[in-house]
């Protein structure tokens, strides 16, 4: 396709731009077909683009690019398809990062795995994150750096090449056959990953695995930015004061959560997460070398969560990941006292990444025992002191508990407390997220700092825009998000009594745990388990159609929480536990409401449904 003509399409796009591709964080599962994700999408776009149909209503009515935002978006896919077409390659060659390192390293990753040698080759100079000695020694990567004055003058190589170019144009590139990966970089977009050669194919789906667990792609707003550039448009996002917007999103953090420590915040919860498990094996490296490392996990929680986890184990020898099992029939606080108990005499080193309330049951254990477990001393089987735990707290169904402060059960324990700001922080409006830490866990956080700066994954100036308008109201959205919560369980509860739901008690909402979702195990037939589970599964999806085809401007088939209005619907088997083993999956309805929506309406809807089976 023409230069031209794919230029001024765009140009066209960009003035009939869907709201949704800019401002939408959670994406509808309704219209998205998992298999042809980002294929599906731009098939449908580039017919658009061949017919020269930019209306408004056929951009809009395009399928789902991606189920997550971070992992990539409308935007992000138009904008790797014309940078595609302008250097002659296929649009999955082509992936953009709101980072400007982490591509260089999931590319390192994959060698890593595959015994293969890599080249870093750059001009200038390589981005200010770009930390050496951290990469090798604590991520185990090996890379030789190379600085030229051009393309070339790059050598043949046996391995991978990674050229590395800083630039204000993200668009062309010179191919070389010595060049395997373009990593182009811009301080304040992020940066596009070209995948140059048929031999390099193989590449593709890791580096797309890494952007989904690590970090993000790059956000709405500075693909829209790119676009512009390379339209020679303007873009219509405003300026933003980094620095102000920065300051009051940390002071809101620290007021909100209580913590004695500086907050972090990245540009999601997955890439919080991720500096957090790093920072402390790097930690670990530092103050017991050698020593075997557990990260000890759900296998039922967020599927993001589990995963990244076991990613991690698999690139460092010395890692391991233990099943936590934490609710249902199983007792969070007797289950880390057991794990605890092997870790000790192992002698090796127990972090602990729980949820709580638990997803999808909304579970809280007994926090006395809970601190009684973590705060245990435990012998090896040498009788030496065995090393303490580290707790760190998913806290992302209710961040306004107050975990981290000096009066805290906790304060004995070293505890990290982490949240997705695309859930209540930002009222869905973007998908940053933060992580605090109490006294006691003071010494991680600039150990989490350093990994969190070299991975590039901080959040964006936009994204402490959004967190700063947002996160003063956050405690009273959450506080009004559960009792609409509470008014429908409660109706549910009456209507469809033979449905098990999973809430939390009026107990622990005196406690403070006011979250404003609950998942809905409805109630089925059969004569054997399998029918039983047919059953109930087909329910599920009827039970959200209905819903979302009643109520289409409140309710929606997505993976989501803490919105600003209106109501999702998923079901965690197929959507937050999608990467979780089946055997832990939850074939249940997870439903999130929030302070504003049409809670009669969702109540007369939902007695369509119960009259209806």
């Amino acid at each position: 396709m023409e230069e031209n003509k794919i230029l001024t399409y765009i140009k066209e796009v960009l003035k009939n731009l869907p709201t949704d591709w800019l401002n939408l964080t959670t994406h509808r599962l309704d219209i998205y077909d998992e298999k042809a994700a980002k294929t599906q999408f731009l098939e449908q776009f580039e017919i658009l683009c061949k017919t020269h149909n930019s209306d408004p209503s056929a951009l809009q009515s395009l399928p789902t690019a991606y189920d997550y935002i971070r992992l990539g978006h409308p935007l992000s896919c138009v904008l790797e398809w014309t940078l595609a077409n302008l250097n002659q390659l296929n649009p999955e060659n082509v992936i953009s990062f709101s980072s400007q390192t982490v591509p260089v390293l999931a590319i390192l990753r994959t060698n890593l795995s595959n015994g293969k040698n890599t080249q870093i080759v750059y001009t200038g100079a390589l981005p200010d994150a770009f930390d050496t000695e951290t990469l090798k020694q604590v991520y185990g990567y090996h890379f030789q750096l190379k600085q030229v004055e051009n393309t070339a003058a790059i050598p043949k190589f046996d391995g991978s090449t990674i050229y590395i170019s800083q630039q204000k144009e993200l668009w062309t590139v010179e191919q070389s056959p010595n060049i395997d990966f373009y990593v182009q970089t811009n301080p304040a977009l992020g940066s596009v990953l070209l995948v140059n050669g048929h031999q390099n194919k193989g590449y593709i789906s890791d580096i797309q695995h890494v952007r989904r667990r690590e970090t993000i792609a790059m956000t709405p707003v500075n693909c829209l930015k790119a676009l512009s550039v390379l339209t020679n448009t303007s873009s219509p996002t405003a300026h933003t004061v980094l620095e102000a917007n920065k300051a009051q999103v940390l002071e809101a953090i620290s007021a909100i959560t209580h913590s004695p420590t500086k907050p972090l915040v990245g540009s999601s919860g997955l890439s919080i997460q991720y500096a957090i498990m790093m920072g402390l094996i790097h930690d670990a490296q530092e103050n017991h070398p050698k020593k075997d490392i557990k990260f000890i996990v759900p296998p039922n929680c967020y599927g993001g969560t589990n995963d990244q986890a076991r990613r991690v184990a698999a690139c460092i020898h010395n890692v391991e990941v233990v099943d936590l099992y934490v609710d249902g029939d199983n007792d969070m606080v007797q289950s880390i006292n057991t794990i605890l108990d092997q870790v000790a005499a192992e002698d090796a080193i127990p972090y602990i990444i729980a949820e709580i309330p638990t997803n999808p049951r909304v579970e809280v254990p007994d926090l006395v025992e809970l601190k009684n477990a973590l705060s245990a001393v435990r012998k090896t089987k040498t009788g030496e002191i065995a090393i303490d735990p580290v707790f760190i707290l998913d806290q992302t169904f209710c961040p306004n508990v107050l975990f981290l402060d000096k009066n805290n059960l906790l304060s004995s324990v070293r505890t990290l407390s982490y949240a997705s700001g695309s859930k209540f922080p930002s009222g869905g409006t973007c998908t940053a997220g933060y992580v605090v830490g109490n006294k006691k866990s003071e010494a991680l956080m600039a150990k989490i700092e350093r990994h969190l700066l070299l991975c590039d994954n901080e959040a964006t100036a936009h994204q402490y825009e959004i967190l700063s308008s947002q996160l003063p109201s956050m405690n009273q959205r959450i506080q009004d998000a559960y009792q609409n919560t509470k008014d429908f369980v409660d109706f549910i509860k009456d209507t469809l009594p033979g449905a098990k739901l999973n809430f939390v008690s009026e107990d622990l909402a005196a406690q403070g745990f006011t979250p404003s979702v609950f998942s809905l195990d409805l109630p089925t037939k059969g004569t054997s388990d399998a029918e039983r589970e047919t059953y109930k599964r087909a329910l599920n999806l009827k039970l959200i159609n209905l819903m979302i085809t009643k109520i289409p401007n409140e309710s929606k088939f997505c993976v989501s929480y803490g919105q600003l209005q209106g109501c999702y619907w998923t079901i965690p088997a197929t959507s937050t536990q999608g990467t979780t083993k089946e055997g832990d999956k939850d074939y249940i309805v997870r439903v999130s409401l929030s302070p504003k929506m049409d809670l009669e309406l969702h109540k007369k809807v939902f007695l369509e449904f119960v009259a209806s089976i």
